[in-house]
C-alpha cells in the first residue's frame, strides 16, 4: 500500500459517441468542461477545493494549449489553482491520475480534478509542409507579378489535405498503422477471426446488457442542429451484434490476408472524463465516501509493432508494486484495442511460451471470462484516446461498488510501444 494513496472521491464522464455522429459539434475543451461541471453538480464539492487540474489529451486543439488549464477555468476552478496537461498516447486519462497520485506523495497538493477529452471528430486537415511554404511566399508577395508567380507554384497535390487521426494512428518508429500492429499479433499469437469477431459480439451484448448500469457515470448532453435531444447513451453499442453479420465485414488494414476489420476493432470516438481524487483525509474533511483508492501504477515499454502486448508487463509491474497475484483481483478492465490484441494479451498472461514472447518470466495467470470486461469494453463502448485510461478506471470503481468487490486492475496498450496498469481497491 502506497504511504500516501490517492483516493478517488467521484467520477464522471461523457456519452462516448462515434466521431462525426451526435457530439461532433463538441470540441474536446466543451466536452473536458461538460464532464468536469456535471462531477461538482453531482457531488456538490466546490471546484474552489481544486488544488490543481490535470487532464490528458492526445490530439489538443491548437485554439487550447494546455487544454486542462481552459476546462479548468471554464468548469470555475479559481484562477489561481494551477492546471496542466498530460500526453501518453492511448494511457494519457490514465497518465492524469497517476499524475495527481504522484503529485500527492510529493506533498504539491490534496485534491485534483483529472481526467482525459478527446474529440476525434475535430481532429484537423493539414497542408503539407512544402505547400505551407508556398501560402507563406504568396501572403508575402507584393505586386501582382510576384503574387502570380507564387500561385503558379502551387500544384494538386499541395491541396491534398493530410488526416490528422490517420497520421497519429500510425507509428512513426515501425512505419505501420495500429491496426497493422493488431494484424501482427493475429498471426504470431495465431488468432482467428472467428476468435476476433467473438470476443467483439461478447463486448457489444455486455454492454447492451450493463446499459443501465454504464448511464450511472454519465452526465447527459444535448445535442443537435435542428433538433436538440439529451443524449443520455454511449452510441456505438450494437444490441443486434452477431458472429454473422462481423462475418460480412471486410478487412481494413490488409484487405488480402488480414482479419481485423471495423466491427472487432475499438471505435473512433468523442467523450471525456473527469474524476474527483484527493488524499483519504481530505476526503473525511468533506465528508465523502470514495469509491476507493489507488493501490499502485506502473508504465512499461515494449516492442512499438507488437505495442498491443503492453499490458501484460504494465499489469505485472503494477501487481509486484501492489504486492497482489492476478489470482487476488476481483475485476480486470483491459482496453480493447482490437479483439486480437486483447486475445494476445490474456494468451500471454496463461501461457508460458506466449508470456516469455511478451516480456515474462512466467505467466501471471489465466482471467476468468467473467472477471474480463464484464459490462463491455472499447469496441462498443469507443475509445477516445485521451480519455479511456480514466473511463477504465471509473468503470472499474462503479463496478466494485455495485458488485461489493473488492479489488479491480486496469491496463491498456499504448501506441508506439508502451502499457499502462493501475491496482485499484474498494474503499
Amino acid at each position: 500500500m502506497n504511504a500516501s494513496p490517492l483516493v478517488i472521491m467521484a467520477g464522471a464522464r461523457t456519452p462516448f459517441c462515434r466521431a462525426g455522429s451526435t457530439l461532433a459539434d463538441f470540441d474536446a475543451v466543451e466536452l473536458g468542461r461538460h464532464a468536469a461541471s456535471g462531477l461538482f453538480t453531482r457531488t456538490g464539492i466546490d471546484p474552489a477545493a481544486v488544488d490543481e487540474t490535470i487532464f490528458g489529451c492526445v490530439a489538443q486543439p491548437a485554439n487550447a494549449a494546455n487544454i486542462s488549464r481552459v476546462i479548468a477555468l471554464r468548469a470555475g476552478v479559481p484562477k489561481e489553482r494551477p492546471a496542466m496537461t498530460v500526453h501518453r498516447n492511448c494511457a494519457s486519462g490514465m497518465e492524469a491520475v497517476t499524475t495527481a497520485q504522484e503529485k500527492l506523495a510529493a506533498g504539491q497538493g490534496e485534491v485534483f480534478l483529472v481526467g482525459g477529452t478527446e474529440s476525434m471528430s475535430q481532429m484537423p486537415l493539414l497542408f503539407r509542409h512544402e505547400a505551407a511554404i508556398k501560402f507563406a511566399l504568396l501572403s508575402r508577395a507584393r505586386g501582382m507579378g510576384s503574387k502570380l508567380r507564387a500561385a503558379t507554384a502551387f500544384r494538386p497535390q499541395d491541396f491534398l489535405p493530410l488526416l490528422a487521426i490517420k497520421m497519429g494512428l500510425t507509428d512513426p518508429v515501425a512505419e505501420i498503422n495500429m491496426g497493422q500492429t493488431a494484424e501482427l499479433l493475429a498471426r504470431e499469437f495465431e488468432i482467428s477471426r472467428d476468435a476476433q469477431d467473438a470476443m467483439a459480439v461478447r463486448s457489444q451484448l455486455l454492454a447492451a446488457q450493463h446499459r443501465d448500469h454504464l448511464r450511472e457515470e454519465i452526465v447527459p448532453m444535448f445535442s443537435g442542429r435542428k433538433e436538440v435531444v439529451a443524449v443520455e447513451d454511449d452510441n456505438g453499442v450494437r444490441t443486434d451484434s452477431s458472429p454473422a453479420k462481423l462475418a460480412k465485414l471486410q478487412p481494413i488494414f490488409e484487405p488480402l490476408t488480414g482479419t481485423v476489420t471495423a466491427g472487432n476493432s475499438s471505435q473512433v470516438t468523442d467523450g471525456a472524463v473527469a474524476i474527483l481524487a484527493c488524499s483519504e483525509a481530505r476526503a473525511q474533511k468533506l465528508g465523502v465516501t470514495p469509491l476507493g483508492r489507488i493501490v499502485s501504477h506502473a508504465y512499461t515499454g515494449c516492442d512499438p509493432e507488437r505495442m498491443g502486448l503492453g499490458p501484460v508487463t504494465a499489469m505485472a509491474a503494477a501487481l509486484g508494486h501492489a504486492g497482489w497475484k492476478l489470482s487476488d483481483v476481483d475485476i480486470i478492465e483491459i482496453n480493447e484495442a482490437f479483439a486480437a490484441q486483447i486475445l494476445a494479451v490474456l494468451k500471454c498472461l496463461k501461457d508460458p511460451a506466449s508470456a516469455r514472447k511478451a516480456g515474462l518470466s512466467a505467466p501471471l495467470g489465466e482471467v476468468d471470462d467473467t472477471q474480463l470486461n464484464p459490462q463491455g469494453g472499447a469496441i462498443a463502448l469507443g475509445h477516445p484516446v485521451g480519455a479511456t485510461g480514466a473511463r477504465l478506471i471509473l468503470t472499474a470503481l462503479y463496478q466494485l461498488r455495485r458488485t461489493g468487490k473488492r479489488r479491480a486492475l486496469v491496463s491498456l496498450c499504448v501506441g508506439g510501444g508502451q502499457g499502462g496498469a493501475v491496482c485499484l481497491e474498494a474503499f
